[in-house]
C-alpha cells in the first residue's frame, strides 16, 4: 500500500499537543503574571487607627480591567492585582469592571496608529475566547460582561451585579450582614466597542453596562483619543452616540480621550463626567494625564476624578505616591471630587494589590487627610455619584 504523506507520526502528535498546551494553558497565566505584577514588598503596617477607619468604610473603584483575563475571581491567585478573596480581605465594597476589547501594537502614551495590529485577538485567541469575538469588538464586550454575570449567578454571597439606584439601596442593605459581599458595576474600556454602530449602545445598555468610555489609545469614529494622531474632538457620530448614552443614564468616562473631545463633551453634556483612571498633569507632566485646567471644569459640572496607582499617570507606584496625588487632587478640584481609580489589571505595574487597600488609608491618615476627607476619596464619593446617576 502507497503511503500517505498525511500520516502523522506519534512524535508529531505529542509535539503538536505539547504547543497546544503551551499556547492555550501555559501561555495565559504567564502573560497574565507578566503583564499585571505587583513589586515585591514587605508586608505593609497598618496602624490600629487606620485599620479601624478601613474596616468601617466603604472602598470603591472605578477602574479594573480584571475580566480581560482567564482567571476565576471567585477564587485567589498569586498573580494579578484582584479576584473576590483579596478584595474581600481588602474591603472593596463597590468595583467598576471595564471591557478592554482593543489595544494597538507598540502601544505607548504619545501616539498609536488605529490601524494598528490588535493585541487582544492574539490575547482572545489564546484564552479560547468565543469566535464571534474575533470579527467583533462589541462580542469582546459582551463576552467578559457574561463572565461576570455568570459570577454573579454563581456566588451570590461574593458578589452583587448593580444595574440601577434600586438594586445599590438593595446592596448597602444586604452588605449590612454580609461584609464580604462585593458591588459589581460594568463599563467599557473606549467605544471602539460599538464596533461603529449606535444600536450598539442600547444593546451594551441591556447587558448591563452603566459606564462608557469614548476612547481607548487609538482615534476611533467618535473622535480622537489622547494618545491618539488626530488630536481631534467629537465626531458628528461621537456626538450621536454621547447624546444616546446620555439618554440611556450611561455615565460618560473620558480617561484616555483627546483635549479636545472632553471639551466637546462637557459642552453637550447634562450630565456630570467621570475620569476612571488617570493622574493629574500639576502632580505629575505625563502624557497620559489631562490639563489640570479640564480636571477643574469636569469638576465644576459635579463629575468624579479618579486617581490611579501606577507610574504613567502618578510618576511613581508607591502607596505614599497614590497619596501624594489624592492629596493634590483635593487642593485641586475638591475632596468631593476625588476617588479611586486603580487600573488594576490593566497591564500597569503596583506596589499593592486588592487584598492591601488599607495601605492607602493609612497613607492618606499620614497626609493628615481628616477621616471624613478618607471617607469621601476611598468611596464615599463614588457611592453618591452611583446613588444620584445610575438609572
Amino acid at each position: 500500500m502507497k503511503k500517505s504523506y498525511l500520516a502523522v507520526s506519534p512524535i508529531g502528535l505529542v509535539f503538536v499537543g505539547l504547543v497546544l498546551i503551551l499556547f492555550f494553558v501555559v501561555a495565559p497565566p504567564m502573560l497574565d503574571d507578566d503583564q499585571n505584577p505587583v513589586d515585591a514588598h514587605q508586608p505593609y503596617q497598618i496602624s490600629p487607627e487606620a485599620a479601624a477607619l478601613h474596616s468601617s468604610l466603604i472602598v470603591g473603584d472605578w477602574h479594573a480591567d480584571s475580566l480581560l483575563w482567564m482567571r476565576d475571581l471567585s477564587q485567589q491567585y498569586d498573580y494579578g492585582h484582584l479576584d473576590f478573596p483579596r478584595m474581600q480581605k481588602g474591603n472593596m465594597a463597590l468595583q467598576m469592571f471595564t471591557t478592554v476589547t482593543k489595544s494597538p501594537s507598540g502601544q505607548n502614551y504619545d501616539s498609536n496608529e488605529s490601524d494598528a495590529r490588535d493585541n487582544i485577538t492574539a490575547l482572545a485567541l489564546m484564552q479560547r475566547w468565543p469566535l464571534a469575538t474575533l470579527n467583533s469588538l462589541a462580542e469582546r464586550a459582551l463576552f467578559q460582561a457574561d463572565k461576570l454575570h455568570q459570577l454573579a449567578e454563581n456566588h451570590p454571597d461574593d458578589l452583587m451585579l448593580i444595574t440601577s439606584r434600586a438594586q445599590l439601596a438593595e446592596f448597602l442593605q444586604r452588605r449590612q450582614s454580609n461584609p464580604k459581599l462585593i458591588g459589581g458595576l460594568l463599563g467599557t474600556e473606549g467605544s471602539h466597542a460599538l464596533d461603529g454602530k449606535l444600536d450598539t449602545i442600547q444593546r451594551l445598555y441591556d447587558h448591563g453596562f452603566r459606564m462608557m468610555s469614548l476612547q481607548h489609545f487609538f482615534d476611533n469614529k467618535l473622535g480622537g483619543s489622547l494618545h491618539g494622531t488626530s488630536g481631534a474632538g467629537l465626531t458628528p457620530f461621537g456626538r450621536d452616540a454621547v447624546a444616546k448614552m446620555l439618554e440611556l443614564g450611561i455615565m460618560i468616562d473620558v480617561s484616555h480621550s483627546s483635549e479636545a473631545v472632553v471639551a466637546d463633551t462637557l459642552a453637550i453634556s447634562d450630565r456630570p463626567l467621570l475620569v476612571s483612571h488617570t493622574g493629574f498633569q500639576g502632580h505629575c507632566q505625563s502624557p497620559r494625564n489631562i490639563s489640570d485646567d479640564l480636571m477643574q471644569q469636569i469638576a465644576a459640572g459635579g463629575g468624579l476624578i479618579a486617581v490611579g496607582y501606577w507610574d504613567g499617570a502618578i510618576c511613581g507606584n508607591s502607596p505614599a505616591t497614590v497619596a501624594e496625588a489624592i492629596v493634590y487632587g483635593i487642593g485641586l478640584v475638591g475632596e468631593d471630587h476625588v476617588s479611586l481609580g486603580s487600573d488594576f489589571d490593566g497591564t500597569v505595574t503596583t506596589s499593592f494589590d486588592g487584598s492591601e487597600m488599607a495601605v492607602i488609608t493609612q497613607e492618606l491618615l499620614e497626609a493628615n487627610l481628616s477621616e471624613e476627607q478618607v471617607r469621601k476619596v476611598m468611596g464615599g464619593n463614588m457611592l453618591q455619584f452611583l446613588q444620584t446617576w445610575l438609572p
